[in-house]
């Protein structure tokens, strides 16, 4: 791996290591949390001191992020176009269905969640935006599969590996390239516990702005299925209100 490359992922393992430890933690301590040596992580730390981002804390040697990171992620949120238009679409179909909405796109071989608008139930799907999930187990996923071409299709295919995330997941080509086919017919694809157990799944693409994305409903497969029909159509009128929103 590059040394530059390998240094932003090192700088995102800091944050992260904070976010799970949600404490302050010594040099060593973050060392040990992000895997690497103890004269590396004094190199990270001292330059996201100097630029603001951690401080010391009491007298202990601990360190801890400033609220500068947030408000630089606070500043960049506001401004995403995308999400600045979506967001009361998405907030409609929760309204609508009671249910997880959820935004996402494919990035590389994999599904990355932009946004998250939770449930109303107090059972839940519940997820975060920046989550990764297989392409061939999450409805996302299945969306950004079958708007590929069989060129495009074939060869992505060839390169992920087929998990099995769960007892159901698809795990056969063929059985995953049926049920991609089931769901270009209306246009809705379907995850019956197959990333989640006893989570469903339901997503349509989407292209605001001319851009690849998918919007999905998840929540408890029997509550799921109860309303499968009123839950498919408000769905897919989201996406072709999503489709038709202008982004810059």
């Amino acid at each position: 791996m590059d040394s530059n490359v390998k240094t932003a992922v090192r700088t995102l393992e800091v944050f992260e290591a904070f976010g799970l430890s949600q404490k302050p933690l010594t040099l060593s301590e973050l060392a040990r949390a992000i895997g690497v040596p103890l004269s590396s992580c004094h190199g990270l730390v001292a330059t996201l001191r100097n630029r603001g981002y951690v401080y010391s804390v009491g007298n202990n040697r601990r360190v801890y992020p400033t609220r500068r990171i947030l408000d630089v992620a606070e500043t960049i949120v506001r401004n995403d176009p995308l999400l600045e238009s979506a967001v009361p679409v998405l907030t409609r179909l929760r309204d609508d269905t009671g249910e997880t909405v959820i935004l996402g796109t494919m990035e590389g071989d994999a599904v990355v969640y932009l946004e998250i608008i939770e449930g109303l139930h107090t059972i839940r799907y519940s997820a975060k935006p920046g989550e990764i999930k297989p392409l061939h187990s999450s409805a996302i996923g299945k969306a950004m599969l079958a708007s590929l071409d069989e060129a495009g299709l074939a060869k992505t295919l060839s390169r992920i590996a087929l998990e099995q995330i769960t007892g159901v997941t698809l795990t056969d080509e063929n059985s995953l390239r049926r049920d991609l086919e089931d769901g270009r017919k209306c246009r809705v694809f379907v995850t019956r516990g197959e990333n989640v157990a006893d989570v469903m799944g339901m997503a349509s693409p989407t292209t605001p702005g001319g851009q690849p994305l998918a919007v999905a409903l998840a929540g408890p497969i029997g509550r799921m299925d109860e309303s499968f029909d009123t839950h498919a159509e408000r769905l897919l009128l989201a996406a072709r209100e999503l489709s038709g929103l202008g982004v810059n």
